[in-house]
């Protein structure tokens, strides 16, 4: 071995030497948990003994579950809002604050800030603002003559209501669709410009193909997002229910029952934990089908960079 190889493969020994610490805790904490949980589904455990191999047990269990379809259900139709009324308002949003306009930076900070407040704080402002008798938003529907909406204790609004939430915080896509509209040439404004070309053909014909990967990318993280929403429906129900037992509940007739919280409860109420690991890799199992789809998808419309 010359001393260039020698050289070489000292550099990569040092590199992984101090790399080590950090792969030896993504093992330990990620992957590790990973493939156990995956075991785990298999067995009829409950932290508190060993498991039990049962085989598909679990999996058969949840597929004759009726709250199992339920959370499954709820999740799907608020990740099917919430991403496209998000990804929606945060492009109309950055469209309008990446114009050349006075006080533009001022409304870019104010967009963002409800993405920097934790999530508990603005969940409970939340509660405040859509209380059926006192609430701000029940306040100003009725200077229209709009009867008073019981937002989160009908099962009529619950939805709308985690969804309005959700929306709020869409800040940091519209940061995240501005710096890329950045990005795009100015020439090809201008050369549209010269064309005849107005502000939406611009928008349809520069700005989204020039962002689309972009746009693409946010979806996807919007929608694992979306499957994972748990702290936000669980203080409500919390709040709502004005105590701090430890039984399934999943709001008025359930409609605030979310998969992950479901999961949860199988994990940390009911102590099925074997059963909440089956839950954990059908989520996955979803996800990655819907995120496989979206890129097969994408090709037709996302630009090679």
């Amino acid at each position: 071995m010359n001393k260039t190889n020698r050289q070489s493969v000292r550099t990569n020994l040092e590199g992984f030497l101090f790399a080590l610490p950090w792969l030896i805790g993504f093992i330990i904490f990620s992957v590790y948990p990973i493939f156990m949980s995956g075991y785990y589904s298999f067995t009829d455990f409950s932290a508190i003994k060993d498991p039990v191999f049962v085989g598909l047990e679990n999996y058969k269990s949840l597929l004759k579950d009726p709250l199992f379809y339920k959370s499954l259900k709820n999740t799907v139709v608020y990740v099917l809002f919430s991403v496209t009324m998000g990804i929606f308002l945060a492009l109309v949003i950055a469209t309008m604050l990446n114009k050349k306009w006075k006080g533009r930076t001022i409304f870019r900070a104010i967009f963002f800030l409800p993405s920097v407040v934790p999530v508990v704080a603005s969940t409970m402002i939340w509660v405040w603002v859509f209380d059926p008798n006192h609430g701000y938003l029940n306040n100003f529907l009725r200077i229209f003559g709009v009867s008073t909406i019981n937002w989160l204790g009908d099962p009529s609004w619950t939805m709308a209501s985690v969804v309005m939430i959700t929306l709020w915080g869409m800040g940091s896509s519209m940061v995240i669709f501005l710096a890329a509209m950045q990005d795009v040439p100015k020439e090809l404004y201008e050369a549209a410009g010269i064309d005849g070309a107005g502000g939406l053909a611009k928008f349809f014909s520069i700005t989204l193909p020039g962002i689309a990967h972009v746009v693409l990318y946010q979806v996807i993280l919007t929608l694992i997002n979306g499957f994972q929403y748990f702290t936000q429906v669980y203080i409500i129900i919390r709040a709502q229910s004005g105590n701090i037992s430890q039984g399934i509940n999943g709001g008025p007739r359930d409609s605030l029952m979310m998969y992950p919280l479901y999961l949860f409860y199988n994990a940390f109420t009911v102590l099925k934990m074997g059963r909440a690991a089956a839950m954990s890799w059908i989520l996955f199992l979803v996800v990655s089908f819907i995120t496989f789809v979206l890129l097969k998808v994408s090709k037709k419309w996302v630009m090679n960079r």
